[in-house]
């Protein structure tokens, strides 16, 4: 209810565009006290939103926080279900964590958890994950899908392709996808996800979708072994763009994808993922605990895994929770 309050008085201030609001026209129009608006108010200062109090006449809206807020992403949403209930943390260890807990817990499809700043981000194969305050869009969503166990990995993809097309869209760039689920800009890495399952007797109980995405890091933000590897929307934008509406624009892809997915299966999704790929067609680095081969990434099958054709001409299928794809001429960590 709190949330929803905020998220209408910033709607009426937003709508008059300037013009102060009184707030016993707020107080008419929410049907609540003036003295309940007042303490919103007061609440949305204490924020950092800044918010103008005209005597006599009523209230201005002059700036905006860059917080990634519920009443804010409530505001730009255009999704039916997905992240329509949020759970928003100041700073946690880790989201996925957090909607693993919520999860267990009981809460409903499409939850939404969110965090200026995680201090134990986790990626694929038990990496970490930098999360500086309030210069990325830490995230997790909570899904409980009709389909089998077996197919959870295939919503890692699904994400990839919902986070790559609001990013070149909102900013303007030409990111892409590095099997199976990483995105990089400008070379380098810009997006991790990681997908966590909870399943028993061939249903899924939960899957767990994390995403960290660098928007506003600049190089001092990480450590001095990974400042060549990670890069920010902001390093390569060329349209102005917020932490927000690209989490909403991420979402709304999100939901329609997952959508498509339970009605018509995973092969238009991995259509959509063939397009944005930077793999398929490379020459590649196949690193396994048990031996390490150079191919040919040729196609991606109807599970996911990565077809790749080794130097001697027969064909593999790379499991993605085992190994680390690299560009051929890679050295070290690169493209880890």
């Amino acid at each position: 209810m709190m949330i929803y309050m905020r998220k209408r008085i910033l709607e009426l201030l937003r709508n008059s565009k300037g013009t102060p609001v009184s707030g016993e026209e707020i107080s008419k129009e929410l049907e609540v006290s003036r003295t309940a608006i007042w303490k919103h108010i007061q609440a949305l200062k204490n924020e950092g939103y800044e918010i103008e109090s005209v005597p006599k006449r009523g209230y201005i809206l002059r700036e905006v926080p860059d917080r990634l807020f519920p009443q804010e992403i409530l505001s730009h949403l255009q999704t039916k279900w997905l992240g329509r209930n949020i759970c928003y943390r100041d700073s946690v260890d880790s989201s996925n964590n957090l909607a693993k807990a919520l999860a267990n817990e009981g809460c409903e499809n499409g939850l939404l958890v969110v965090a200026e700043e995680q201090g134990a981000g986790k990626g694929r194969l038990s990496r970490g994950w930098i999360s500086p305050y309030a210069k990325g869009i830490w995230f997790s969503v909570v899904l409980k899908p009709p389909f089998l166990p077996q197919e959870a990995s295939k919503c890692t993809l699904l994400a990839a392709v919902a986070v790559v097309k609001a990013i070149n869209k909102i900013a303007g760039v030409h990111a892409a996808i590095k099997w199976p689920n990483d995105i990089l800009l400008l070379g380098r890495k810009l997006v991790g996800i990681l997908t966590e399952m909870n399943a028993e007797f061939g249903h899924i109980n939960y899957v767990v979708i994390g995403t960290g995405i660098n928007t506003n890091a600049s190089p001092e933000d990480y450590p001095e072994e990974v400042r060549d590897l990670a890069v920010s929307v902001a390093d390569a934008a060329t349209e102005p763009f917020t932490r927000v509406q690209l989490l909403c624009d991420i979402l709304k892809n999100m939901e329609d994808l997952y959508e498509t997915a339970v009605q018509e299966g995973f092969g238009p999704v991995f259509d959509e993922w063939r397009s944005y790929s930077c793999t398929l067609g490379q020459e590649v680095k196949v690193i396994a605990p048990d031996m390490t081969y150079f191919g040919t990434a040729e196609d991606i099958d109807e599970e996911g895994l990565l077809i790749v054709r080794r130097e001697d001409g027969s064909k593999e299928k790379v499991v993605a929770g085992d190994v680390s794809i690299r560009p051929a001429k890679a050295k070290g960590n690169e493209y880890a």
